[in-house]
């Protein structure tokens, strides 16, 4: 990088965002410059936070001049390193936490227009007052925000009924990376003027544009709901009790999530003041939750009466339904507890992966033994989002293993293997947390080779310098080197 052209940029990029929005201190960066998991970190130029879309667009302008790479960034709770620069101290890092408004929420379109930097609780908790939800949250809630959740087109413990952040959201903003402001934000159900580029945005970690915000979709606020906990011999019956309820349920079916006995005993110790739901001991479980957007009574005797034909026809071995909202989060808090747990044990190697939803009893049957056979010692512990095909694959290194040379030495073993299984299974390796970098090579080594093809040359011809958060999500084409 040219020395002048670096202070060009500082001198420009100053002069445009002022103190309050442009800083060197490397006590300011330290804290975004190591991802959520603390497995990449990296260095920055300085860290650029503009409190609106206009300072994003001449920033982007500025970077384009002095030849400046960019990596976005949210709440920095991404799982995959996709918002966290490499080690060359080249790149800047682009905050969006400033833009934090929540521009409109229109009770009678039921839909919001929320700015990147805005935290999804807080959508939540605005959305409440105006007797309306947002219906996606997952266990990051206190930190993420809505531009992340675009960018990887987050999933979380809704999808079964409302689908993931790509369905929520009905219009898009963003700066491109010639800095021009693609503004799609007003939604309209028909619309026939070619590609719908906001799709193309989502899910794209920043590599093609800057999302500054988006209007996104509203529903009904809660008028009933019922949270059932299962126990269950196998995943086999866990499947054939998420089928058992949507039938039996239908449309007010919208959470299943199953855990083994393994992590629900990993929170317990845990969380000191957590009681497990059951009395006795099962080798799998389900967290089932029942929604009705109307006041509904008669919720909590669906629910039993579903349990009940479940247990006479010996999909479950016992279950229980929370008599409180109070219990009702307690339950959810078990399941949204398992990462730190797990954390808590050792090192592990984690993966977000998905295959066919009738699939995935049988590859979770299929894939532990598999992983543990060959590499021993270790424990494979899948739950998660069982109604959508998306299971977290978990594999928790040998007890009183290290963590550093054990990831990078067995773990990518492992990890190659697992992905291995999943691409043979017609699965995805990353069903809700992106590619980011940690991905990249393997998305590399077992995608489809058009789909990548295709992938390099739209990437080409949106960002033809390779400024906008370069490294993360596109494989390099095999005879390519780096920007």
């Amino acid at each position: 990088m040219s020395t002048n052209k670096t202070d060009e940029f500082l001198h420009r990029a100053t002069a445009l965002l002022g103190k309050s929005g442009f800083t060197r201190d490397p006590d300011l960066m330290a804290p975004w410059l190591t991802d959520w998991r603390g497995r990449y970190s990296g260095r920055a130029l300085a860290m650029a936070s503009p409190a609106n879309v206009d300072e994003v667009s001449q920033l982007v302008r500025i970077c384009g001049d002095c030849d400046i790479a960019i990596v976005p960034q949210g709440g920095n709770s991404g799982m995959s390193g996709g918002a966290t620069p490499d080690e060359t101290g080249d790149a800047i890092l682009l905050s969006l936490r400033r833009m934090n408004t929540i521009r409109t929420i229109d009770f009678d379109q039921s839909r919001a227009v929320c700015e990147a930097g805005v935290i999804l609780q807080t959508l939540h908790e605005a959305a409440a007052k105006e007797r309306l939800r947002f219906p996606l949250t997952l266990g990051g809630k206190g930190s993420a925000t809505i531009g992340g959740l675009i960018s990887t087109n987050a999933g979380g413990t809704q999808v079964l009924r409302h689908g993931t952040m790509r369905a929520q959201v009905l219009g898009v903003e963003a700066v491109m990376s010639d800095g021009g402001i693609f503004d799609s934000l007003t939604p309209l159900k028909k619309d026939n003027r070619g590609f719908d580029l906001k799709q193309l945005l989502i899910g794209s970690e920043g590599t093609l544009g800057i999302v500054t915000a988006a209007t996104l979709r509203l529903l009904p606020e809660v008028g009933a709901t019922s949270v059932l906990w299962a126990g269950l011999d196998s995943v086999a019956d866990a499947r054939r009790l998420l089928i058992h309820f949507e039938k039996e349920a239908g449309d007010v079916l919208e959470g299943f999530e199953i855990l083994p006995a393994h992590s629900l005993t990993a929170v317990l110790d845990y969380l000191p003041d957590a009681r497990s739901p059951l009395a006795g001991s099962h080798k799998w479980h389900a967290l089932i939750e029942l929604v009705s957007e109307k006041s509904d009574g008669a919720l909590l005797e669906r629910g039993e009466r579903i349990l009940g034909d479940a247990f006479e026809a010996g999909l479950i071995e016992d279950a229980t339904i929370a008599a409180s909202e109070t219990q009702a989060e307690a339950f959810w808090l078990l399941r949204d507890s398992i990462a730190p747990a797990e954390r808590a044990i050792g090192p592990a190697m984690q993966h977000d992966i998905s295959v066919p939803v009738e699939s995935m009893a049988s590859f979770v049957e299929t894939a532990v033994p598999l992983v543990e056979q060959r590499f021993a010692g270790t424990s494979a512990i899948a739950f998660g989002h069982l109604g959508d095909g998306n299971i977290h694959f978990h594999v928790l290194a040998p007890p009183d293993t290290q963590g550093g040379a054990w990831e990078e030495e067995q773990g990518k073993a492992i990890s190659a293997f697992v992905h291995d299984l999943v691409t043979e299974w017609g699965g995805s390796i990353s069903a809700e947390h992106g590619i980011g970098q940690m991905k990249r090579d393997e998305l590399g080594r077992l995608g489809d080779p058009v789909s990548l093809a295709l992938m390099r040359k739209i990437k080409n011809a949106l960002d033809p310098l390779g400024l906008l958060n370069p490294g993360k999500l596109v494989p390099l084409a095999p005879d390519a080197s780096s920007h």
